[in-house]
């Protein structure tokens, strides 16, 4: 089956969308290999978007359930393993163009892996990654069966966290990137948390989550600069209400989170509208 259609072997717009949208960034990779761009250390800058976008597609990964509530969009269930996939070919691109840029020195590689301890946990993030995607067929369901494959591939969230700290310590100073990445994943793990809490999915709870995991993400950000460099954790968290500095993660998480909350609005003032034209249906 060609990855944008449907099981039934039709064309989706969903999974066609998804596609050209994991594909769209090895692409641009790829054109500004072609055209010079990449600056002047190509390699480099190459091994560094590849693993950023492995990132972000692993935390887009993670937002299938919670979308699938807060919009009641069950469909979105049927693109998950597609990107988690593509997390995988992002990250093990970052490796193969890690051994490029070591002039595939394969001894090398292994040795620095070894040593460094944010290349370590780069290559156990890896190593789950691709163990999740061998086993995300459905042939592997029917073979582990779904409590054991769900127990498996809960190990996308320690995966995840790990894969963010592996950014943070590769970062050399501005850690702003792995800081947004690290508020989304805040917010995603207290989603899950909050169902499992037994919370409704509704605007209210969002909102107390999305200013929770903006709060969070503001002290682990100044937690981050007060131990790793020094700096004054208060200048950090006053950083984070000046939008001179520019706008900080916290508040993009915030933001982010408070875009939710009005989407689960709209979803939930239309599910009231619905089952009250079919309760007046009812009466007549």
């Amino acid at each position: 089956m060609l990855p944008w259609n449907d099981r039934a072997g039709n064309l989706s717009v969903l999974k066609l969308t998804i596609f050209l949208g994991v594909v769209a960034p090895g692409l641009w990779i790829l054109a500004q290999a072609a055209t010079g761009t990449l600056g002047s250390k190509p390699v480099t800058s190459a091994i560094h978007q590849s693993g950023d976008w492995s990132v972000r597609l692993l935390l887009l990964s993670l937002l299938v359930t919670p979308l699938r509530f807060v919009a009641d969009w069950p469909k979105l269930i049927l693109v998950r393993r597609m990107i988690g996939v593509a997390a995988a070919v992002y990250a093990i691109a970052h490796l193969v163009l890690y051994a490029m840029e070591q002039a595939w020195d394969l001894n090398k590689v292994v040795s620095e892996i070894l040593l460094r301890f944010y290349l370590t946990i780069g290559f156990a993030a890896l190593l789950g990654l691709v163990a999740l995607t061998v086993t995300s067929t459905d042939a592997m369901i029917r073979r582990l069966g779904s409590s054991a494959w769900n127990r498996l591939h809960r190990l996308a969230y320690p995966i995840t966290f790990v894969a963010i700290w592996h950014f943070f310590l590769q970062t050399k100073i501005d850690v702003s990137q792995p800081v947004l990445m690290l508020g989304f994943f805040v917010w995603l793990m207290g989603f899950r948390l909050m169902r499992r809490a037994g919370f409704a999915v509704r605007p209210l709870q969002l909102l107390a989550l999305a200013i929770i995991s903006g709060i969070a993400t503001a002290l682990l950000e100044a937690l981050w600069y007060a131990t790793m460099t020094g700096v004054m954790a208060s200048r950090i968290l006053a950083a984070n209400l000046d939008i001179g500095f520019g706008i900080r993660p916290a508040l993009w998480v915030t933001m982010a989170g408070l875009v939710l909350v009005a989407v689960n609005a709209v979803r939930v003032r239309k599910g009231a509208a619905t089952r009250g034209r079919r309760a007046a249906v009812a009466a007549e």
